[in-house]
């Protein structure tokens, strides 16, 4: 289970918001200490490319998102990213995760994440060891903490 909390997950829909402006697909990742895995300590904003009906990840900036992380002894736990509608993990979200190591989760909020701060209606996908994304329960994986 991950635990994160409530200024964070705030943080997270604060970032979706700005970007997204209620039009656009926007992404943030959550990151936690390899030694304490299991709690999100850092919300940090991707920097892509969106529109309505998607974003791409900006490559250079992600390669030195992998030098941070490797300097700072941190891990990418969870992508979350906002669609226009319905959540749901499209075409798209199956074939360009930040992070192809089953187990790895995408969690997806509705309305670009204009609703009201939580999960609801958000989906949970968890990559299985066949390479496949399955519906996972947020509330069995996700604790929000004060």
């Amino acid at each position: 289970m991950y635990r994160i909390s409530n200024e964070l997950l705030g943080r997270t829909f604060h970032d979706l918001r700005s970007c997204g402006e209620g039009k656009r697909e926007c992404q943030v990742v959550w990151i936690s200490p390899w030694r304490s895995s299991d709690l999100i300590s850092q919300v940090v904003h991707t920097s892509h490319t969106a529109s309505g009906a998607g974003f791409t990840v900006v490559e250079p900036w992600l390669t030195s998102l992998w030098q941070r992380l490797a300097a700072e002894g941190v891990g990418v736990r969870v992508q979350v990213h906002t669609h226009p509608g319905r959540a749901f993990h499209s075409h798209t979200d199956d074939h360009w995760p930040i992070i192809h190591t089953p187990g790895f989760l995408s969690l997806v909020i509705p309305n670009f994440g204009m609703g009201s701060v939580g999960f609801e209606g958000a989906y949970l996908a968890k990559l299985g060891g066949d390479g496949r994304w399955y519906e996972a329960d947020i509330g069995a994986i996700i604790e929000v903490v004060r």
